[in-house]
């Protein structure tokens, strides 16, 4: 089974690629899954959701607490039964942490949960996250102001060592055939 993470500031159009690559992947026949974190179909996803909405650190401890609760049956659920598993969100949920806690969290995670070869992180400066942004319903949200969108995308950067960071202050077409060459190179490497 192939198993790709999109993950990403808000506005980097993980959903928007994360679509893309299940049509790629369509397209040649397969079974394809996509999941986003935090769900709205889980209890741990609706409890990170709440949290998340909030302000202050514990908000932000609780809410890391069950976005990971929440991924972790995402990935128990759909690890296996389908060609190719997408999940929008996985791991740099954590830059709510401060950033040694993220750090151990990850290596914590990453040593029982899947990993894979096929992360890709999508880079997005916080201005333009900020700009993209802005319309949405919910500015209350954390990590909704340029400073936060700061601190979250300096710890993301940190965590994303072995993944694919793709820039994508760009156009959308632009960006997915970067992620496409990426594919192409690493469907090749594990077929």
């Amino acid at each position: 089974m192939r198993f790709i993470i999109i993950d990403g500031p808000e506005g980097a159009g993980k959903t928007t690629h994360a679509n893309l690559i299940r049509e790629r992947y369509l397209k040649k026949g397969e079974k394809v899954v996509i999941r986003k974190h935090p769900l709205d179909d889980t209890k741990y996803g609706k409890k990170a959701q709440k949290a998340l909405l909030k302000k202050g650190k514990l908000s932000r401890i609780i809410g890391s607490i069950y976005y990971s609760i929440d991924f972790v049956q995402s990935a128990q659920r759909y690890y296996g039964g389908v060609d190719t598993v997408i999940f929008i969100r996985y791991l740099m949920g954590l830059t709510f942490l401060p950033l040694i806690l993220a750090k151990i969290v990850y290596w914590i995670i990453t040593a029982f949960l899947p990993v894979t070869d096929y992360m890709f992180f999508l880079d997005l400066t916080p201005e333009e996250s900020l700009k993209r942004i802005s319309g949405e319903e919910d500015q209350e949200a954390m990590f909704k102001d340029l400073e936060g969108l700061m601190k979250s995308r300096g710890k993301a950067l940190q965590l994303a060592g072995d993944w694919h960071v793709i820039k994508v202050n760009r156009d959308v077409s632009e960006v997915q055939m970067e992620i496409e060459a990426v594919l192409d190179d690493l469907d090749s490497q594990h077929n």
